[in-house]
């Protein structure tokens, strides 16, 4: 699905679609412009058994996040977006935040609930683009 139009891009969906771009990229600039991203392969990636790709694979979790943040929020490529967004957060609550629980906060800390929620946006988008 291409830029078609003004309405294709400001659609029924368009502050959802801009919500969980902008939280894509203020889950990956940040990280790569200070460093954190080689903390993430280095330091994580590489101690649960990833070396020597963990820096290799920080760097394209971290561009995914980006090319596809860009692309929900101009409605473009919305199938393959929702797809590697789903896999990638998918397998952080494998990883990292299902041995935490389920909250975020309060009862809890880096549970699985923020990410649940953002899987299921990106359901819904590919619902809608599937069918």
């Amino acid at each position: 699905m291409g830029i078609r139009n003004y309405k294709t891009i400001v659609s029924n969906d368009f502050t959802l679609r801009l919500a969980i771009s902008i939280i894509l990229l203020t889950h990956s600039i940040p990280g790569i412009l200070n460093g954190g991203i080689y903390d993430f392969g280095n330091l994580y990636l590489n101690q649960i058994g990833f070396a020597p790709f963990g820096v290799y694979i920080a760097w394209a979790v971290k561009l995914s996040h980006i090319l596809c943040a860009i692309s929900i929020a101009l409605n473009i490529y919305m199938k393959w977006a929702s797809i590697i967004t789903i896999l990638i957060l998918f397998t952080g609550i494998i990883l990292v935040h299902f041995k935490e629980g389920w909250y975020v906060v309060g009862d809890g800390r880096n549970g699985v609930e923020y990410s649940f929620l953002l899987i299921c946006v990106l359901l819904s988008f590919l619902i809608k683009v599937i069918k």
